[in-house]
């Protein structure tokens, strides 16, 4: 065994900043290794100047920069798209280079669907005003004016034709200088012949034939590869380890910085088996309520704040003027029907395919960390502020992750990664387990919500109460999971993102508020799961809706149809529901069949954060008589994301956003007793099965014309409530605890 690194918290921060990277590169290194991470073929990275975001080549090909990345979406055909439309050129001749800090400049991290509407939209003004440059050129060297001057094909060249000259002749491999115009004039859609069309996706080829280069693919010479061991419980502290017990496999190292505790080695298999087979000793700890007990612990937990997210009257919005709610409470009273329901979501993994992993090449004060993580810029800054290093001199680049949307273990890995690689003085690849993926990744924390409405004599609703308990929000860098073990000091944030929106009706009603009761303490580290909280939320209003409905006997569409006056929420109704084939008639369906599984419909509707997509998402259930399992069959689903930039790529994010949300709806829940997660492993913490998977129908509403909104999420929050509806209308039974596991009709 090679000697260990057993060392405390000062001594590192000194020992650390001061080892001397022993190993040189290989003539067979990628230029993307090779770089310097504090600079990268001299452009600027203002994102005020055009040149940050994108660079023409003399053969006319375009290279666009963001630091917004494609996790899997398709996000960089569309961002080429874009470009591609601005600057008259073929979106094959355009190529993206996303999250790399040393050659993107920082229009902030992917999530929260803004990967077009900010990353794209700047990318694309940013090549509307190159187009004007490009223009402005060309008139001096062709002599003619700009106006008579257009790009077609890579080439300005006159509108009523005559001699041209390309872009890359024009301005090929050098800088155009010039700053970005947020008024240059963008391509009207009318002209548009790249955006709305569906080319190939790029990457798609080798991910269908094993051999897309994963982050857990990646690797650079002279690279070791590390385990890092966790405690056995999560708030245990490292007691001792017996270094003995791995001495008989060659080339380990231990590594110990107060409770962190890792193993180097030359290969990936002694790592392995170092991890398995080091003994070491550790505290005992309990303080987790246990999952079947969370209900409890968040009505009893302590809250920091309640905050009236949404307060409206029938003259409009109230704020946070009448807390108590005295008009709403006095409806309530006086409404001749009054009803509640209580809705629960678990807390859940990302349960990403692949384990997080990262690579890192870190020396005193300086380094590259190759990552999956979405928000790149963010984790300089964060691994540079904790590990000590120079941010100027700190170059994170983007390798997409097997499985991601959201903060998944990601993050963590790299931290890991940085600090064994700091720590030994040579690259190191950190390779999560399938166990700890399951059991550390932060997870999309549970949510608690109480409805209330009143409803007049009319059928109309008179009040409408929304009161939910979810884990606050805290400013700064979340924690890492290294430098909490090594006593590093950290930022200790916390953010689960936007978990508090959508939590009122889209539909008519007097009095409405939503009530947040912001608990200062949560079981399990909280981060942004897909559509944060959106999609609990949804299930709650969108499942008590269908409460209502029911109710006054009434059709659950019709009755959404009549509360609503917005033409684009109606018409992705409309469009859904002929789609489907819907027939009117109330919930339950009073016609069940004596024999076979009893068949159900259902639908949900929403539009997403009140201000974005509307989607509407109609489902056909199947529930066995025997046992309850549900089986969905069919799916259809009416989208309106405004603008369309690839129709295939869009239809393919709603698909996967249906089908991920449905396994989350029937399977997922992370399980944990007073000490520790217990659902580690695809046994535990199943998800859904390709033969469970239904038939997906979507339906794209394009509007050229109107702005585009992100489509990595909308799709997702109205999956739960679709299901639970279509189940209640099969069974009579309400669902209203996720995941549903079975339902006894």
């Amino acid at each position: 065994m090679t000697p260990s690194f057993d060392i405390n918290r000062r001594d590192w921060l000194k020992v650390a900043g001061g080892l001397v990277v022993s190993f040189t590169f290989g003539d067979g290194l990628s230029a993307l290794v090779q770089q310097s991470p504090s600079a990268a073929d001299g452009r600027t990275l203002d994102p005020k100047e055009v040149d940050s975001f994108l660079s023409i080549a003399a053969d006319g090909s375009v290279t666009v920069y963001t630091s917004k990345v494609d996790v899997g979406t398709g996000m960089r055909i569309a961002i080429a798209q874009m470009a591609a439309e601005e600057l008259g050129v073929d979106t094959a001749r355009v190529s993206v280079v996303d999250g790399d800090t040393a050659r993107c400049p920082n229009t902030g991290g992917t999530g929260g669907s803004t990967g077009l509407t900010r990353g794209g939209a700047a990318v694309r003004q940013a090549a509307a005003t190159a187009r004007q440059a490009l223009i402005g050129l060309a008139a001096v060297r062709l002599e003619r004016p700009a106006t008579d001057l257009t790009i077609v094909g890579g080439e300005v060249r006159p509108v009523r034709g005559g001699k041209g000259i390309g872009i890359g002749a024009l301005v090929g491999n050098r800088r155009l200088a010039v700053p970005l115009d947020p008024k240059a004039i963008l391509m009207p859609p009318s002209r548009y012949s790249r955006v709305g069309q569906s080319p190939r996706r790029p990457d798609v080829p080798a991910k269908c034939t094993g051999r897309y280069q994963y982050i857990q693919d990646f690797s650079v010479p002279g690279m070791l590869h590390g385990r890092v061991i966790r405690p056995p419980t999560i708030g245990a502290t490292l007691i001792s380890v017996d270094e003995a017990s791995v001495a008989h496999l060659p080339g380990v190292r231990v590594v110990r910085l107060e409770s962190f505790l890792a193993v180097v080695a030359a290969d990936e298999w002694s790592a392995v088996r170092a991890a398995r087979e080091l003994k070491a000793s550790w505290t005992e700890w309990s303080g987790l309520p246990g999952h079947e007990n969370l209900e409890r612990y968040l009505r009893e937990g302590v809250v920091d704040r309640d905050q009236a997210i949404v307060h409206r009257g029938p003259s409009g919005s109230l704020g946070e003027s009448d807390p108590s709610a005295t008009a709403l409470e006095a409806a309530l009273a006086s409404a001749p029907t009054k009803m509640s329901a209580t809705y629960f979501w678990p807390c859940q993994s990302h349960a990403s395919l692949a384990p997080s992993c990262a690579v890192a090449d870190v020396g005193a004060d300086s380094g590259t960390i190759w990552t999956s993580s979405q928000v790149t810029h963010g984790m300089r800054a964060t691994l540079s502020r904790v590990f000590g290093l120079v941010p100027e001199k700190v170059r994170v680049v983007f390798v997409e992750g097997s499985g991601s949307y959201g903060t998944n273990g990601a993050d963590h890995a790299a931290a890991d990664a940085v600090l064994l690689s700091k720590t030994i003085g040579k690259p190191v690849r950190v390779q999560w387990t399938r166990q700890a993926e399951h059991a550390w990744d932060p997870k999309g924390p549970q949510q608690l919500l109480d409805l209330r409405a009143g409803i007049d004599a009319s059928g109309r609703i008179v009040a409408w109460d929304t009161q939910m308990w979810i884990p606050t929000n805290r400013r700064g860098a979340r924690i890492l999971l290294a430098a909490q073990a090594a006593g590093l000091a950290q930022d200790s944030g916390r953010d689960a993102a936007g978990i508090f929106e959508n939590g009122d009706p889209a539909y008519a009603a007097d009095h409405v508020r939503v009530l947040a009761h912001w608990l200062r303490d949560t079981p399990l580290n909280p981060s942004n799961l897909r559509a944060p909280g959106k999609p609990a939320n949804v299930f709650a209003v969108e499942g008590f809706t269908d409460e209502i409905a029911a109710a006054l006997r009434v059709d659950p569409l019709e009755f959404r149809v009549a509360r609503l006056t917005d033409p684009r929420a109606l018409e992705v109704l409309a469009r859904g529901a002929k789609a489907f084939g819907w027939q009117p008639r109330p919930a339950p369906n009073a016609s069940r069949p004596s024999t076979g599984p009893l068949v159900g419909r259902g639908v949900a509707y929403t539009r997403y954060k009140q201000a974005e997509n509307y989607v509407a998402t109609f489902m056909e259930v199947a529930v066995e008589r025997e046992g309850g399992r549900i089986s969905v069959r069919r799916v259809v689903c009416a989208h309106d994301c405004g603008l369309v930039v690839n129709p295939d790529a869009l239809r393919n994010q709603i698909e996967g956003g249906i089908v991920q949300t449905l396994s989350r709806a029937l399977h997922e829940e992370v399980q944990f007793d007073t000490s520790r997660v217990t659902s580690v492993d695809w046994a535990s913490y199943p998800i859904l099965t390709f033969p469970e998977a239904p038939a997906v129908e979507v339906i794209l509403v394009s509007r050229p014309e109107e702005p585009l909104w992100g489509a990595g999420e909308a799709s997702t929050v109205t999956v739960a409530a679709a299901l639970a509806n279509a189940v209640f209308d099969a069974t009579g039974v309400r669902l209203r605890r996720v995941p549903f596991r079975g339902v006894r009709p």
